[in-house]
């Protein structure tokens, strides 16, 4: 049998980080000129943070294998930007937004295919991974084209940006990661997956 502590301890991880993006993007919405002056530093240390969490959450191997499987490459990009963004604010603050309007409209197109893994699959609530990833994607990419070209509507789509996001990475790990007690060895648990998906 093998240990569920990693998959739970991802889990875990994802969601306090989905809470902390959620937070943030409601600041940012509700506080653009407060927040705006730290929003590198801030951002870069939440990046970070999530990318540690999304490269343990990779190897976590889960039963279902279905949200993390992009984690690895997401993982090390975010820490790498978080770490560069919070000690090096200056050098990400003229496109800030359009950096992690990219990143967000990434993460959206990756969660639409694996909400089509997940129906696939026979998850049964793949449909609300479908629709938040929709947003997102939508979100991120207003974030990236800026359309009025103000300062303080950037602020309030990058918190709506921040906002989406939490909540799609929240909707994924509670959706599609499944924890079983005494899970078996990952040949065996490919077997018992592919078992559930033809009941």
């Amino acid at each position: 049998m093998r240990s569920v502590t990693p998959m739970r301890a991802a889990k875990t991880g994802y969601i306090i980080m989905s809470a902390v993006m959620i937070c943030l993007g409601f600041l940012m919405i509700a506080m653009p000129d407060t927040m705006a002056p730290a929003v590198c530093t801030v951002l870069g240390i939440a990046a970070a943070a999530f990318g540690a969490v999304k490269i343990l959450s990779y190897f976590s191997k889960d039963l279902f294998r279905l949200a993390f499987q992009h984690d690895l490459a997401e993982g090390i990009l975010l820490v790498v930007l978080g770490v560069t963004g919070a000690v090096r604010p200056e050098l990400f603050a003229g496109f800030i937004g359009a950096l992690f309007g990219v990143c967000i409209l990434a993460d959206g197109l990756l969660k639409i295919q694996i909400a089509a893994d997940a129906r696939v699959f026979g998850v049964s609530k793949w449909w609300l991974i479908l629709a938040a990833a929709v947003v997102t994607g939508i979100t991120g990419f207003f974030l990236i084209i800026d359309p009025l070209g103000s300062a303080a509507v950037a602020a309030v789509i990058l918190g709506a940006a921040l906002l989406t996001e939490g909540i799609l990475n929240l909707i994924t790990v509670l959706v599609a990661v499944k924890i079983v007690k005494n899970q078996l060895p990952d040949s065996d648990d490919r077997i018992t997956a592919e078992a559930i998906h033809h009941v």
